[in-house]
């Protein structure tokens, strides 16, 4: 073997078009002969190019609506032989086998089928299978062949032909040879995932992931970790679909911590009003509602202004110039919204370290995926946690029943508390959070920590009591002991929703009656760890 390949001969079958004319003329204007199948074929000949059908190359025309045209040695036999092996090339003579230097292939769009919400049987048609097949192919035979999938990468053949005059590097091939296989495993793992849904199977025998490099990180959580960001194609709106607007490009931390930010923002429905969320390392350091997002904002940041600096700002409507003028003062990482109108872009372009991303909508907190996440040895997948409680799921377990309003803080901070790290526990007061605790190893020291951060605000703020008096507290599982529900008494709190389920839960109930508090039950914790 050789290192540069000059190539000759080619096979084009694309079910997406783009660029297919503009490759096709300069691979003929290189000398290249040029193979095709169906609407290939037709829209390289209607572009004028002299183009062979594989049928003519097989002696097969193309049958079963589709399904058989490329699986035949005349096909696969071009694509594997090895040019150096006499006894390949022999049967190559013998059988008058053509060999083919490229392989152009991007697969049947399943993935966009699943997107659509197709039904089980345009599903199945949508699989691909000569296409994977030649790709694998062409692929293992990469010391003689090269192999496209993406048409990002047309560009770049051609630039490597121009290089070494019609041929290509060993090198070159090898990269092609790894983004082919990577194309082929992560569209049987769309397939594998999308049958283990359709018939019901939640844990498999055998689970594949794969992802699409979206960007190569200067570095991970830290300047020693390489890192990059890889998306699922999936068009959930969030920090991966977004379009950025301006600031200097994301950073490991910016993403996790963006992510983060706008899933819990959308938990507010727009048409429920404005709502901000101000995250700092994955957690929020302050959430609110309010008549405008302005209003939103300010009483978010004033939940704690010293964690804000430097965080993350979500917003669940369009960023307005209002609101941008507030948010320019102090120093923020990113903010991420829907949308955001021309004079705010304008605010937001003087602070030029500042990222502005848009999403074109809020995610849905109900709908159903996956999270995953890699331990030693294997991966642990779950459900992502989609659940919601309603007032009328609560349950009441003291003698003092809730006011409206005090159910309507308690599921704000319920709503928030599920966006904490555990053991979590949110103040909440006016659709506004007013201390958080987030990450403790007992949860007593995350309502301590919720209620110190309460009193620091109000002396901040020079107000004369702790912000967190007459708070609902929200606590992500339930109480093992009557202390932390003592703790939060002790702060000022009026009401506390929790999941309840511990073995004490009668000695919970009961300290919160004598402390006069209103205590209800959800049946449902949210743990995030």
């Amino acid at each position: 073997m050789t290192d540069l390949q000059p190539i000759r001969r080619a096979l084009l079958s694309v079910s997406d078009k783009a660029g297919l004319i503009d490759l096709g003329k300069a691979l003929s204007a290189r000398g290249v002969e040029l193979l095709s199948t169906g609407g290939s074929a037709k829209t390289l000949r209607d572009a004028g190019l002299d183009v062979r059908d594989v049928a003519d190359v097989t002696g097969y025309p193309e049958m079963m609506d589709g399904r058989v045209k490329t699986l035949h040695p005349a096909v696969h036999g071009g694509l594997l032989a090895l040019r150096n092996n006499d006894a390949h090339v022999a049967a190559m003579d013998e059988h008058n086998i053509g060999a083919i230097d490229l392989l152009v292939v991007n697969l049947y769009p399943f993935e966009a089928a699943l997107a659509r919400g197709a039904e089980y049987d345009e599903m199945i048609e949508n699989i691909d299978i000569g296409g994977p097949a030649m790709i694998r192919a062409a692929a293992k035979n990469h010391a003689f062949v090269n192999v496209v999938v993406d048409v990002e990468d047309y560009d770049a053949l051609l630039a490597e032909l121009d290089a070494n005059d019609g041929a290509t590097t060993f090198a070159f091939r090898q990269t092609l040879a790894q983004t082919a296989y990577a194309r082929t495993g992560a569209y049987d793992a769309a397939v594998s995932t999308w049958m283990a849904g359709a018939i019901g199977n939640a844990a498999p025998r055998r689970k594949a992931v794969a992802g699409t490099l979206a960007q190569t990180l200067r570095y991970g959580e830290n300047p020693h970790q390489a890192a990059a960001f890889y998306t699922d194609g999936s068009d959930r709106p969030g920090v991966a679909t977004a379009q950025q607007h301006q600031g200097k490009e994301l950073s490991y931390n910016n993403i996790n911590d963006t992510d983060a930010a706008f899933e819990l923002v959308s938990e507010f429905a727009a048409k429920d009003g404005p709502a901000v969320a101000i995250i700092k390392h994955a957690n929020p350091c302050g959430v609110a509602r309010g008549a405008t997002l302005a209003e939103a904002y300010q009483k978010a940041f004033e939940c704690d202004q010293t964690s804000a600096f430097g965080g993350i700002i979500a917003l669940n409507g369009e960023l307005d110039a209002e609101t941008a003028q507030a948010i320019t003062g102090i120093f923020t990482e990113v903010v991420i919204a829907p949308s955001a109108t021309d004079e705010a872009k304008g605010l937001f372009a003087a602070k030029k370290n500042l990222r502005l991303l848009t999403t074109g909508g809020l995610a849905d907190p109900m709908a159903v995926s996956e999270t995953i996440r890699q331990v030693s040895g294997g991966y642990l997948m779950q459900n992502k946690d989609n659940g919601h409680i309603a007032a009328s799921d609560l349950k009441v377990v003291t003698k003092v029943q809730p006011s409206n309003a005090q159910i309507a803080d308690m599921l704000f901070a319920w709503t928030v508390a599920k966006h904490v790290k555990s053991n979590a526990i949110v103040y909440a007061k006016d659709g506004q959070t007013v201390g958080v605790g987030a990450g403790q190893m007992s949860r007593l020291d995350s309502a301590l920590i919720a209620a110190t951060k309460s009193q620091r605000m109000a002396d901040a703020l020079g107000l004369p009591a702790s912000l967190a008096k007459g708070a609902a507290v929200a606590s992500d599982a339930f109480f093992p002991f009557a202390d932390g529900l003592l703790e939060a008494a002790a702060a000022g709190a009026s009401c506390v929703i929790q999941p309840g389920g511990s073995m004490r839960d009668d000695e919970v109930i009961a300290a919160a009656d004598e402390a006069g508090l209103a205590m209800v039950f959800t049946g449902m914790r949210h743990f995030k760890h």
